[in-house]
């Protein structure tokens, strides 16, 4: 049996391991043709924003004593905690062990909540307070400090084959040099969304927890997982005051003076917020910042944020986009205030119904960089140029120089080359 045949089946078989085990190198989950343990790999020289400077290396010099397995929850938290370099392999399905009515307190009930700030009685002109309030706060900061799990410095974390985490929110704050790697994430839902009647002309509930948040971190590299709502899609949430009950934000979301990320080779399916990268208007942290690779990811039936940008120089290549339904597509690339994105031979798959000059989104922005793009309607494919199209149809007009050239970034493939490539390997599970 081949090496890495070995490795694999030798930590399938370890089924009696506790809920963080601290392993040798040798039990750890396959390599790569080089040889090289998959939790022990660095990012490549030039992939990216995060190749920048000293480069990401997660926890690739962790000794054999901070390399464990987690089959849980509880096994995860010990990981993170423990002395860094680390490396973290997750096996299996982790998960939580409570549920929404363990994290209620003070009385808070949805009916209740429903009762008490329907516009009807409330008004539309002033946020939710008072004790239905209070106690819905309450039980977020119960769930946040349950599901919300802090991933520090010098990290990787790495799934075997299989491996999902479930309900669960990795936050990456005040952090350098993370690796988050081959692990399906589902449904990190919000137990508890506040309704916000101010916010937008009919006011919106809004949910805390991205299955992965990067906030005030550096040198951070998501590569090759697999993000999606599983049974609890944003699609079949309910609707109440008129609009749909919001129990989840981003899939993975950058902000707050975050710098030298790569998103690559992952795939974000069915949802709602997927990727926002900046999210306030105010340039004081953010400005010289955010500085983000996006490439050869999956985005099938996603509504919005395909990325959404503030301030950052954002490289956006080889991007696979399928909007197969105008009714669960908004836009695909939010160009906001201070944006520079750069967006070069990506391949939009678009049903008849969807618009093409819905690609891009106007959030305040004044320019996009667009180059060698591919438009699929149907069965016919050809260029398309994502600035022209917009400003076709939308006022003010976009420029189409977003004042920057990207350097660092792999061998871009032809846009034709996406569909194949992109479905082949995108995803947890399909690390070469």
């Amino acid at each position: 049996m081949p090496a890495r045949s070995l490795l694999v089946s030798a930590v399938l078989a370890l089924t009696a391991l506790t809920a963080a085990v601290p392993v040798s190198a040798a039990n750890a989950a396959g390599s790569d043709p080089a040889g090289v343990e998959l939790g022990r790999q660095t990012l490549p020289a030039g992939d990216g924003w995060a190749s920048a400077g000293a480069g990401t290396t997660g926890g690739a010099a962790a000794p054999a004593a901070n390399v464990r397995v987690v089959t849980d929850r509880a096994g995860l938290v010990a990981a993170l905690a423990s002395p860094g370099p680390r490396v973290v392999y997750v096996k299996g399905v982790v998960d939580v062990d409570r549920t929404c009515a363990d994290f209620a307190t003070g009385g808070y009930t949805l009916a209740g909540y429903l009762a008490a700030y329907d516009p009807a009685v409330w008004g539309r002109d002033t946020e939710p307070s008072g004790p239905l309030e209070d106690a819905r706060a309450a039980s977020a900061a119960a769930q946040t400090k349950y599901v919300k799990l802090k991933v520090p410095s010098d990290t990787t974390i790495v799934g075997l084959p299989g491996a999902t985490i479930r309900h669960i929110n990795l936050h990456v704050d005040k952090a350098d040099n993370v690796i988050i790697r081959n692990i399906r994430f589902e449904d990190a839902a919000d137990c508890f969304p506040q309704w916000d009647p101010t916010d937008g002309d009919e006011g919106n509930w809004n949910s805390l927890y991205d299955n992965i948040s990067v906030t005030g971190s550096t040198h951070v590299w998501i590569d090759h997982n697999t993000f999606t709502d599983g049974d609890n899609p944003d699609a079949d949430q309910p609707v109440y005051f008129g609009r749909p009950y919001q129990v989840h934000d981003g899939q993975a979301d950058i902000t707050s003076a975050s710098d030298l990320v790569t998103v690559s080779w992952n795939s974000f399916r069915d949802h709602d917020k997927t990727m926002l990268i900046g999210s306030t208007n105010n340039p004081a942290n953010d400005r010289g910042r955010l500085s983000v690779t996006v490439h050869h990811n999956e985005f099938y039936d996603n509504l919005q944020r395909l990325p959404r940008v503030r301030f950052g120089k954002v490289h956006v290549y080889n991007n696979y986009y399928q909007a197969p339904d105008a009714a669960t597509f908004v836009y695909a690339l939010g160009v906001g205030v201070e944006s520079q994105i750069y967006a070069e031979n990506n391949y939009f798959r678009l049903g008849r119904a969807v618009d093409p000059a819905a690609l891009l989104y106007d959030w305040g922005g004044t320019a996009l960089t667009a180059r060698g793009n591919l438009l699929r309607v149907g069965g016919t494919e050809r260029p398309i140029d994502l600035v022209a199209t917009y400003n076709a149809k939308h006022d003010p007009d976009l420029g189409a120089d977003a004042g920057w050239t990207p350097a660092l970034h792999t061998a871009i493939d032809p846009a034709g080359a996406v569909p194949r490539e992109v479905s082949r390997h995108a995803g947890a599970g399909k690390i070469r």
